[in-house]
């Protein structure tokens, strides 16, 4: 069984990785996440900041849209957190965007975590 994508989550990560080991755990959502927008710049990782993604019901498309943390080289969605540790209502709210853009890799990565940061991969199951 192949990882899906993994050339470019181990390059998000190593940004992740990098921003942590410089700014640590005990900092707002909002400040990691301008930490890591310079790292992908740093890094050459092809990124958008809370993109507008588009939703739909029944192929209907709806007023509402939801911005993701980040959509990486147009095709990972990236959710960040700085909380004590992650829930399955955070690993929802992946799978959710997996499911609304037909993406199929999630990353979900927590800032907030001590001694390391907590991070996982969530990738979207077909349907058959």
């Amino acid at each position: 069984m192949s990882i899906v994508f993994k050339d470019e989550s181990y390059r998000i990560m190593g940004a992740c990785f990098e921003v942590y080991k410089e700014k640590g755990c005990g900092f707002l959502e909002s400040v990691f996440q301008e930490c890591l927008s310079l790292e992908f710049g740093f890094s050459e990782i092809a990124f958008l900041e809370h993109p507008e993604l588009k939703l739909s019901y029944k192929g209907k498309p709806l007023r509402q849209v939801f911005k993701p943390d980040f959509l990486c080289f147009g095709k990972i969605i990236l959710e960040i957190k700085a909380v004590s540790s992650l829930n399955d209502d955070h690993r929802a709210q992946v799978h959710n965007y997996l499911k609304a853009t037909n993406l199929e890799l999630g990353l979900l990565v927590n800032f907030g975590h001590y001694p390391k940061v907590e991070y996982e991969r969530i990738v979207r199951q077909q349907k058959n």
